[in-house]
């Protein structure tokens, strides 16, 4: 039973990204769609408090999505979302004023796929006609929940991620032939290899997308070269070099079609990022903003997103616990028509 791929039919309608100062500064900084000056409160985005502006950056983000795709938020039949802090307090007052179903969801760093699965699955069986995908992360709110606060100066190890500071909403319709297709997805199996580090995320995610990506490839009988490209959420130079070991040691081979959202997001050379980027939001704004882009220009055709996330919790943490990884998987097509024509 934890190999049954879950068969989905559905389309993303549109998708809607906020990001911090420094996110706008990286590679892809143009893809945004909105951003916090650095001058103007430093990615507070008018609030007076960083948790109160994660809030803002969903209630942000699901209102440009809907604005893209034409919609209301009555036509919603529901939310799905999640973020980082204790008891996914972003999202539950970010989307307060959202009449609105909401579920929350805590798969840290994976949230923003398992969003979209669940969202895919309830809209093809016919649960709902249109839901809703919203994740995010501050790094100046994660930071004080699992670490310390920014201003205790704490030194960062070389395979410490940065936390995203980003929010990503994601709608869900029927399908149709001028928006990307969730065709399939594979819920993770929570998987925990004695990984304490917190400053290590990379390697408590890796075994989890393995498996994940493994699984996959056995029960839908297809390899890594069957798609153009192969994206995990925020596994970061350290994890991503974990995980292409675990693959080559099952004897799969991923090449250069493996991309990692955490490793595109910053420029590791000019920004002091170390392992590459993390958090909720950095898997939701890099999807919506990068890769679903290019899905509609038909760049890339078929393509697995997996989202990976590290388990833990400030109480786990303090008590010594190993952090489970988790990793969920969707599998998109591009459009059958491309955009414009």
């Amino acid at each position: 039973m934890a190999d049954n791929i879950i068969r989905l039919d559905a389309s993303i309608r549109s998708a809607a990204t906020v990001v911090g100062y420094l996110e706008r500064q990286g590679p892809i900084g143009q893809c945004f769609d909105f951003y916090d000056d650095k001058k103007n409160g430093g990615d507070r985005f008018g609030q007076d408090t960083f948790e109160r502006a994660e809030s803002e950056m969903q209630r942000i983000a699901l209102n440009c999505a809907l604005g893209k795709c034409g919609m209301r938020e009555e036509q919603l039949g529901a939310i799905f979302a999640g973020d980082l802090l204790n008891q996914c307090t972003s999202s539950a007052y970010g989307l307060l004023d959202f009449d609105v179903p909401y579920f929350g969801l805590y798969g840290a760093c994976s949230t923003a796929a398992e969003g979209l699965l669940l969202a895919g699955a309830m809209v093809t069986h016919g649960v709902y006609e249109t839901c809703a995908a919203v994740a995010s992360s501050h790094n100046c709110t994660a930071e004080r929940q699992y670490r310390t606060p920014l201003e205790y100066g704490g030194q960062r190890t070389p395979t410490a991620q940065w936390t995203v500071t980003g929010a990503g909403a994601f709608v869900v319709g029927a399908p149709d032939n001028e928006h990307p297709r969730l065709v399939a997805g594979l819920p993770g199996i929570a998987i925990e290899m004695g990984i304490t580090d917190t400053n290590n995320m990379g390697a408590a995610m890796a075994p989890a997308a393995a498996d994940t990506l493994i699984r996959y490839f056995r029960a839908s009988r297809t390899t890594p070269k069957d798609y153009d490209v192969i994206v995990t959420g925020d596994l970061g130079y350290e994890g991503g070099s974990i995980l292409k070991e675990l693959l080559m040691s099952e004897g799969i081979e991923l090449g250069a079609r493996y991309q990692d959202c955490g490793q595109i997001i910053f420029t590791r050379q000019t920004q002091d990022t170390h392992a590459g980027g993390s958090g909720c939001g950095c898997s939701a704004v890099v999807m919506g903003s990068y890769f679903l882009p290019k899905l509609l220009r038909g760049e890339i055709r078929r393509m697995l997103f997996l989202g990976t996330g590290a388990m833990m919790s400030p109480s786990s943490i303090q008590q010594g616990l190993a952090i489970p990884g988790i990793a969920h998987l969707l599998e998109i097509e591009a459009p059958k028509k491309r955009k414009g024509e």
